[in-house]
């Protein structure tokens, strides 16, 4: 039986407003499994950002449970958590001069000491993210002389020097071109299958997530479901994604067409 990563039950997600609550998504009872490149999907506004914030650790969940490697997400401090679950955000890295090699050092950060001296191990987990993630031409190029899917590739690498058992991507996608999205959604599946991580990742791009991943998590207005694509197909799941009738999805051909 593959180990489940993480776990969510009966999980309540929103904001707080004042005393009250606002639920954006309820009842979240999801299992992933190591080793698998999983997408999000859903309309704009329906969770995705929302939820991936709060199994993070980032929002308070509003109710419900969310375990990460057998152990209550509230039950770790932040150093322990960085050693079990990386983050890569689409938001712009601040003004510096850092290399692409020093960007991905930072991954080593909750193993270092307070001086942020590296080890042996250490360097050796950085070179082997730079190596799987193919970036070593650019490594020691400054971070803002390089491309946007260079610099997804190199924030990638950070996370897998960060060694965690989970790496979150929030829509690692935004801002590239086909060619470079179809790249990197083949290095997440490369990455899953050798070095058995999980990866879950949300995206709008639902065509190629449909083609690419392992598993696939959609949330609707009504039901959250999660399963294989070719199964989300055969259950006409994606029908229900988008209420207009300008949209549909072909089951034959499993792709989204304009009417």
């Amino acid at each position: 039986m593959v180990p489940f990563i993480l776990h969510t039950e009966n999980l309540s997600i929103g904001y707080t407003k004042g005393k009250s609550s606002v639920v954006i998504q309820s009842d979240i009872s999801l299992d992933l499994k190591k080793g698998k490149l999983i997408a999000l999907i859903g309309k704009n506004g329906i969770g995705k950002s929302t939820f991936l914030k709060t199994i993070t650790g980032i929002l308070e969940p509003l109710s419900g449970t969310i375990v990460i490697n057998h152990k209550d997400l509230s039950d770790y401090d932040n150093s322990e958590l960085a050693q079990e679950m990386s983050l890569v955000l689409t938001e712009s890295l601040p003004p510096s001069n850092l290399t692409v090699y020093e960007i991905v050092a930072l991954g080593r950060q909750p193993y270092t000491n307070w001086l942020g001296t590296l080890t042996t191990e250490d360097r050796q987990k950085i070179d082997e993210a730079i190596s799987l993630t193919g970036i070593s031409d650019f490594a020691h190029k400054k971070h803002y002389e390089i491309s946007d899917g260079q610099l997804q590739k190199t924030m990638i690498a950070r996370a897998l020097a960060q060694d965690t058992s989970i790496i979150i991507l929030d829509e690692p996608t935004t801002h590239l071109d086909l060619v470079h999205k179809v790249t990197l959604l083949k290095l997440l599946s490369k990455l899953t299958h050798e070095t058995g991580k999980t990866i879950l990742y949300s995206t709008h791009d639902l065509d190629l997530a449909i083609q690419l991943t392992d598993e696939m998590i959609v949330f609707t207005e009504n039901a959250i479901y999660k399963d294989e694509p070719c199964n989300l197909i055969a259950q006409n799941v994606f029908n229900q994604i988008f209420d207009d009738k300008n949209i549909s999805f072909d089951t034959e051909k499993g792709k989204f067409i304009i009417k």
